[in-house]
């Protein structure tokens, strides 16, 4: 039996995921506490999505866990066992305004959660894949200095730049703001990264930014262009005085 563990299982990327893994022939266990309604109210809540998933997806198994309690995700994990062969952790505080309304909380779910998950990987299914939904916000400000056209319908980097095809590692993530979302993303992101090189374990990173889809549950603080569509189709005002 395959079984993929997805954390974050009914958000954009993780429902996605679940649904891709199943068709693919996966039993997809999914991890969701539908913390993004505490985030941003709940407007901003998965449960419609999860429900869509357990009523459509035969093999999908969803956990109602915190992945800030080390023990409650080790104990997901020991329930399957050595047959998890991927994990695909999209879990995640996602708004920069909002993590300075609680840093800890922001650094408990992004960084000691994606710890928390690494390590009940490396203790119950080491030769599993992780795969790691990080974000291009580890960059920080940086991004702000490349050397930009004005084209007519768009900015573009020179073509003569390294980083026109796409950013990639080289692209230094010191001496530069990042909010404490970027910053708590930082270290969840080198975790997986270290994971990988000292233990020998299979971990990848994709560093995303600013993605949206029809499983968006757009808020005010998140979501901006789901919330942006939101506004235009019920006459809603970005703007609040």
């Amino acid at each position: 039996m395959k079984i993929a563990v997805v954390t974050g299982s009914a958000g954009l990327i993780g429902s996605e995921s679940t649904k891709a893994l199943h068709e693919a022939g996966f039993t997809v266990v999914g991890i969701d506490n539908d913390l993004r309604a505490y985030f941003f109210g709940e407007e901003a809540s998965t449960d419609a999505t999860n429900s869509e998933l357990q009523e459509k997806l035969p093999n999908y198994h969803p956990r109602k866990v915190d992945i800030r309690d080390f023990e409650a995700v080790k104990a997901v994990f020991e329930e399957f066992g050595s047959d998890i062969s991927l994990i695909v952790h999209t879990a995640a505080q996602p708004s920069h305004d909002w993590a300075a309304k609680e840093p800890f909380t922001d650094f408990g779910v992004n960084a000691t959660g994606t710890l928390n998950l690494l390590e009940a990987t490396r203790q119950v299914c080491p030769e599993a894949v992780f795969i790691f939904t990080s974000t291009n916000k580890v960059y920080g400000d940086t991004p702000n200095r490349l050397p930009l056209i004005e084209l007519e319908e768009r900015w573009e980097i020179e073509e003569s730049h390294p980083f026109h095809i796409g950013i990639d590692e080289s692209m230094s993530i010191d001496q530069c703001k990042h909010s404490l979302f970027g910053a708590s993303k930082v270290a969840a992101d080198v975790m997986v990264q270290e994971y990988g090189k000292y233990f020998g374990m299979k971990t990848g990173v994709f560093r995303g930014g600013c993605l949206t889809g029809p499983a968006h549950a757009g808020a005010e603080l998140h979501g901006f262009l789901a919330y942006l569509m939101k506004c235009i189709v019920e006459g809603l005002s970005l703007i609040h005085i």
